[in-house]
């Protein structure tokens, strides 16, 4: 009998500064160096975004108080900074393992049946900056758990890097039945924001936000069920082309994103043939998707929400209804583009939802550099309206 391995108590958070879209994209817009045409790319990225609101750990960002630094930006003359790499990764280590222990223990603290003492891996996730020892090994310290927990670090994958972790963290719990996985995602995508006359620089400064999230992954069983997800299967898939249009490489003023205008329309010609392999091994799916009515039978979908050009590209090539999306799109104005957290955001949304049932099927979905694409089938367990 194959194992149920199931992702419960799902916790997301964001640094308590906020950003709202159209003041950043004044400060972007007014950079001194700027041309007239790259000044219309700001305000056109900005503006059809579908942001409304982002989150940072950069205090100086925030025109409402007063700044404890200003390695960023200078508010006296309006012009955005360009710290060295170094300076911008101090600042990583500092926030990402306070945040990532923050996120550990909220999960732990929301789950009913389960302690630190439980945890037998760790899986932690990170593109936005590199320190060792890293942060599994502070959530360690900072929860008391036994040296002896396992612990790996999926760094410098992109966007797409939650769901190997959840993937690792299914295969951790079908060879060993009382694994009891952790799996933390932090970004902090604005430490490397820059001002440029570059459109791919430009796309990338009006989408990427900071933010946390993390979750247990079990196959244990529990008297009580809490709201929870079975991981059913995953699949990756690369795309034929792309591998020039997304990229994360690392300079000397921070890392730097490669998000070509291509990327939509690269998805949209790809994600059939990416989501294929999960639908087949079921003959309900695998009908569904032959008959071109592959949104029929998922009733949830959490697609990344990379931009809104990538989100509307998808509803499009997989016939989704406005509903489906809503989780991504809200996820998007409200947050961002925190990178690999942002997934696990808009899981906990579709788990929270108060018109989630029990059995519903869920589709997962992010990209990232290459271009790849990670995806995932789950079943609702119990959702957070259950009793």
């Amino acid at each position: 009998m194959s194992r149920t391995v199931q992702l419960r108590s799902l916790q997301t958070l964001v640094p308590e500064i906020p950003l709202e879209q159209e003041a950043v994209r004044d400060v972007f817009a007014g950079q001194p160096e700027l041309g007239r045409l790259a000044r219309r790319i700001v305000s056109a990225s900005f503006d059809g975004s579908g942001i409304e609101r982002r989150h940072t750990v950069l205090d100086e960002l925030d025109l409402s108080t007063e700044a404890s630094s200003a390695l960023f930006y200078d508010r006296a003359s309006g012009n955005l900074l360009a710290p060295g790499t170094k300076t911008r990764n101090d600042i990583y280590i500092r926030e990402a393992d306070r945040l990532f222990v923050e996120a550990a223990r909220r999960v732990l603290d929301a789950d009913p049946d389960l302690t630190a003492a439980d945890v037998t891996h760790i899986v932690t996730v990170s593109c936005t900056g590199f320190h060792a020892p890293g942060p599994d090994y502070a959530i360690v310290r900072a929860l008391g758990m036994p040296d002896g927990v396992q612990r790996y670090h999926l760094g410098f994958m992109g966007c797409y890097a939650a769901m190997p972790a959840l993937r690792a963290a299914r295969q951790f719990c079908l060879a060993d039945p009382d694994a009891v996985v952790l799996v933390a995602s932090v970004e902090l995508c604005t430490l490397h924001l820059r001002s440029s006359e570059d459109p791919d620089t430009i796309v990338a400064s009006s989408l990427f936000s900071d933010g946390a999230a993390a979750c247990l992954v079990t196959a244990r069983t529990f008297d009580e069920q809490t709201p929870a997800f079975a991981l059913d299967r995953f699949h990756t898939a690369i795309a034929p082309d792309g591998e020039q249009d997304m990229a994360w490489t690392i300079g000397d003023s921070g890392f730097e994103m490669v998000l070509s205008t291509a990327v939509p329309q690269i998805i949209g010609e790809s994600i059939h043939t990416a989501l294929r392999p999960l639908w087949q091994d079921e003959p309900e799916l695998g009908e569904a998707f032959d008959d071109g009515r592959i949104g029929d039978p998922v009733a949830h979908w959490a697609i990344h929400p990379g931009g809104r050009s990538i989100l509307d590209r998808v509803q499009d090539r997989l016939r989704l209804s406005d509903a489906q999306l809503h989780p991504a799109r809200e996820i998007l104005r409200q947050y961002g583009n925190m990178s690999s957290a942002t997934v696990l955001f808009v899981l906990r949304s579709i788990l929270e939802d108060a018109q989630t049932r029990p059995g519903e099927r869920v589709a997962a979905m992010a990209f990232g550099p290459g271009l790849t694409a990670e995806s995932a089938l789950l079943t609702v367990l119990a959702p957070g309206n259950a009793s």
